[in-house]
């Protein structure tokens, strides 16, 4: 890896965006690489928008990811996809779960729902991979692991080796979880080719 890659995690307060990033430096960090970090969680725990923005690269020199330069956009929800389709950089890869969480300010009737989702997403992303991480987790009977399966998915598409994901994963999660949450990257990987 001789240039930055940049990494962008965007989602709803609660879906685990923030140790998913914590996954995600940590893998870069144990491939040896400089590694850049930095979060916005406003409203997070009101269901608000949560950003984490991880850079790896041999060099670098800022955690923040210049407009139209993400390599690698990773939303955990559907209109979160669409609020940060400007930042992905040309040739950028989307990666979005297929969960949709109604806005509060669509459910206190502020404004009208989004109805053309997938359109719009078909249009804002030429290049993407849809996944229903939910449901994934679901099967492995925690929704909680919807972090993990979406960190799963991206390891297939950035050459970092399994093993330095499944080492970042058990040194981040907590022992009691981190069963389930191996297994919920490695049904993320499967979901997802390469």
């Amino acid at each position: 890896m001789d240039n930055t890659t940049n990494i962008a995690l965007v989602g709803v307060g609660g879906q685990g965006i923030l140790l998913a990033s914590e996954v995600v430096s940590l893998v870069g960090v144990l491939a040896g690489l400089d590694v850049k970090k930095n979060e916005v969680h406003g409203m997070a725990q009101r269901g608000g928008s949560v950003v984490s923005q991880v850079r790896i690269g041999r060099t670098v020199h800022s955690p923040l990811i210049p407009d139209g330069e993400v390599d690698f956009l990773v939303s955990f929800e559907l209109i979160e996809s669409l609020r940060h389709a400007d930042s992905l950089a040309p040739g950028g890869m989307a990666l979005i779960n297929k969960q949709l969480i109604v806005p509060v300010t669509v459910s206190s009737g502020q404004q009208p729902m989004v109805t053309d989702v997938d359109e719009r997403i078909a249009r804002a992303f030429p290049e993407r991979r849809v996944l229903d991480a939910l449901a994934i987790a679901r099967e492995l009977g925690n929704t909680r692991t919807v972090n993990m399966v979406m960190a799963g998915a991206l390891s297939r598409l950035m050459p970092f080796e399994p093993a330095l994901w499944e080492r970042a994963i058990s040194d981040t999660v907590r022992e009691r979880h981190r069963d389930v949450n191996l297994r919920a990257f490695t049904a993320g990987r499967s979901a997802t080719s390469g």
